[in-house]
């Protein structure tokens, strides 16, 4: 039932009723329903508020959790990504850092080059595929005798040779020198612009120690140590310590005061 209609016939009838009764009743009795009517809330407009409220609530809330994409499919680094951007943020800020980050496995070409341009072109790449905050790592072990190899192809060459296949590489220079570096590539999604966050860590090659689960850690031995009597390895370093000193914690810093703060 239409409570509209009900309540227009009713005070229709209770019109005509104060017509036989004389013009003066007739008028007030039309004041009174007009005065009711415009008295009554109109649901549908209230309806429609709501629902505007709510559609900017949840708009709003969708893009503050929109979450950055890390192309990796190494639960390992993105274990450590993820530990390195929230203790820096916590230290070093007073205002943490909330990104959410998640990964990604992107079967992206292999490129050669110099390795700036090689982290540019990976993440326009995975950006064009993601249509999201894209992020992505390419690093990097130069020797100093080898001229900065192998570099970015540090990756192949240890799974041809394996570590003692990178001591090998330098057996016959004396200079053992090298430095660890690692280029975050962000990409908001949006655009094409690639910003560029590089972090270097300077050591030297040495027999493996510690673990090896992880890339080359046990054969670069960082310049900055804790306990210069103690040298280690990143392999024999504990996480905290290593992330502190790492050419990643240094590269991720910089991103995260630059976008995520």
């Amino acid at each position: 039932i239409n409570p509209f209609v009900v309540y227009e016939e009713v005070s229709f009838a209770a019109s005509r009723r104060a017509s036989s009764q004389g013009p003066t009743a007739a008028a007030a009795a039309a004041a009174r329903f007009v005065r009711r009517r415009r008295r009554r809330p109109s649901g549908s407009h209230l309806s429609r508020a709501a629902k505007m409220t709510t559609t900017t609530k949840t708009t709003t809330t969708s893009e503050e959790e929109t979450p950055v994409t890390f192309v990796t499919g190494n639960a390992k680094k993105l274990e450590e990504v993820k530990h390195i951007l929230a203790s820096s943020s916590s230290v070093s800020s007073s205002c943490p850092s909330t990104v959410r980050i998640v990964s990604r496995a992107l079967d992206l070409p292999e490129l050669q080059g110099d390795p700036k341009d090689i982290a540019t072109e990976k993440c326009l790449l995975a950006s064009k595929e993601i249509r999201a905050p894209t992020l992505v790592e390419d690093t990097s072990l130069c020797f100093n005798a080898l001229k900065g190899l192998p570099g970015p192809y540090v990756k192949w060459f240890l799974e041809k040779t394996g570590l003692d296949g990178l001591n090998n590489m330098l057996a016959a220079y004396e200079d053992k020198t090298a430095y660890a570096q690692c280029i975050f590539a962000y990409c908001d999604g949006k655009s094409e612009d690639v910003e560029l966050f590089v972090g270097r860590t300077n050591g030297r090659i040495v027999k493996a120690r510690g673990k090896t689960e992880f890339g080359w850690d046990a054969v670069f031995e960082p310049d900055e140590q804790r306990d210069e009597k103690n040298r280690k390895t990143d392999g024999e370093m504990e996480k905290e310590e290593k992330n502190t000193i790492s050419h990643r914690f240094r590269a991720l810093e910089k991103l995260r005061k630059a976008k995520f703060q």
